[in-house]
């Protein structure tokens, strides 16, 4: 059994590895577990690379403070996805490069904001809707990430960056990383004749590989 002790070694791991390879910068960026009584959450001000698991917030499901620092901000963006999808486990919120540069594209689509370049991608991201544009800390943005979620385990804000939910933290990590190289791709291949993935390769992944 997991204990939340572990989980908060995991999560400083995790968050290590992500801003060591240029995934976050300065205290951008946050990762989150859920509890059976609430989540875990990295604090406000704290970089990805320097976490102390010990000062990791812990809220209850009303978003209060239960221990550990000060949470992040975005904690609401969190509660929203767990709240919408109780089957995910792990959510992780990146400002990540290349993903924040698709989504300051003028002309992507916002209902699905990335082709279908790699089979990966398929399966830890699918469709990627994008959000409006709403200030840090605005609580109209948690509303959007809830309708979102009812449909979505993965969505990009606008001028700010990703949001993925995951079974489990590893999955949610590594869909996170997925989206961000699919976004660098996407970025490359502009201007480029290109060939994407066939719906029929999409339905095949997803008949051999359902989320």
């Amino acid at each position: 059994m997991t204990t939340e002790n572990s989980l908060r070694e995991r999560i400083a791991l995790h968050g290590r590895s992500l801003f060591e390879r240029g995934y976050g910068c300065g205290s951008s960026g946050n990762i989150s577990v859920r509890l059976e009584d609430g989540i875990l959450v990295t604090p406000t001000n704290s970089s990805m690379g320097r976490l102390d698991p010990a000062r990791i917030s812990k809220l209850d499901w009303e978003g209060g403070l239960v221990s550990g620092d000060k949470p992040s901000k975005e904690a609401f963006l969190h509660l929203a996805m767990y709240q919408e999808r109780p089957e995910e486990k792990a959510v992780v919120h990146l400002h990540s490069t290349h993903s924040v540069a698709v989504s300051c594209l003028a002309e992507i689509d916002p209902e699905d904001v990335l082709p279908p370049i790699t089979a990966y991608y398929v399966m830890r991201v699918g469709k990627l809707p994008l959000l409006p544009y709403y200030r840090p800390g605005d609580m109209a943005l948690a509303e959007a990430v809830r309708a979102a979620a009812r449909q979505h385990r993965a969505m990009l804000l606008a001028n700010h960056g990703p949001v993925v939910a995951g079974k489990d933290l590893e999955a949610a990590v590594y869909a996170a990383e997925e989206l961000e190289e699919t976004a660098r791709l996407f970025l490359l291949l502009r201007g480029e004749r290109t060939r994407f993935l066939t719906q029929e390769q999409i339905a095949d992944l997803k008949t051999h590989f359902p989320s």
